[in-house]
């Protein structure tokens, strides 16, 4: 597929089919999303994985209590046979920045020194990686944020403190119906923005004057 076509096509995807991924497929797209840029080369990016029901159980055991299942209005999220969080890592940032080719950047000693948080941004270009694999490997994704328990959850999967998701992707195959659906209200909902409209060439406002 055209990587024109993979953009194009990506829509966020919420019904699956309870069909298994095969791991080599799902490594190989996290081996895609592990090659985004990274400030100082930090790689302060990791994956945690779970794979099949048993697994994905744990997250929504955490997330999403039984008794709010029955109002939950996407049941089919639930089917996906692959969650995977995308890690931000900020002690590798600082650590990285404390390094003597670093060191003059100001940026080692708190993560407050940075104007923008860059293990988020890092993290989230690692997501958008892994959403476009997937569709370019017949998969359908959808990026969702962990809005209850994420603590719980972290205890629950061990992570290491300071090392926070920065959401959820589920993957999986979808359902016969689930692309036509997501057009449809997609559609329904709002247009998108027209070119025009979000490029602000030599400035916000076109009159804008333009710095020597």
């Amino acid at each position: 597929m055209e990587f024109e076509d993979v953009v194009r096509k990506r829509r966020m995807i919420r019904d699956y089919r309870p069909d298994p991924v095969d791991s080599a497929l799902v490594d190989m797209i996290l081996d895609l999303g592990r090659r985004v840029p990274s400030a100082g080369f930090s790689q302060g990016i990791d994956f945690v994985v779970l794979e099949g029901p048993a697994q994905t159980a744990r997250f929504w055991d955490c997330t999403l209590p039984t008794e709010k299942r029955a109002s939950f209005p996407w049941p089919g999220l639930l089917v996906a046979p692959v969650l995977v969080l995308p890690m931000a890592d900020q002690r590798a940032y600082l650590s990285r920045y404390s390094e003597p080719d670093k060191r003059h950047a100001g940026l080692g000693d708190d993560a407050d020194a940075w104007p923008v948080p860059y293990w988020h941004v890092d993290t989230g270009m690692a997501a958008m990686v892994v959403l476009q694999a997937a569709v370019d490997n017949g998969l359908g994704a959808l990026f969702f944020g962990i809005f209850s328990n994420e603590d719980t959850l972290l205890r629950e999967l061990g992570v290491p403190p300071d090392v926070r998701p920065i959401g959820a992707i589920a993957l999986g195959y979808p359902t016969d119906d689930a692309l036509a659906r997501t057009r449809e209200a997609s559609a329904k909902s709002r247009p998108r923005r027209r070119l025009d409209e979000v490029i602000h060439r030599n400035g916000w406002n076109s009159a804008a004057p333009v710095r020597s």
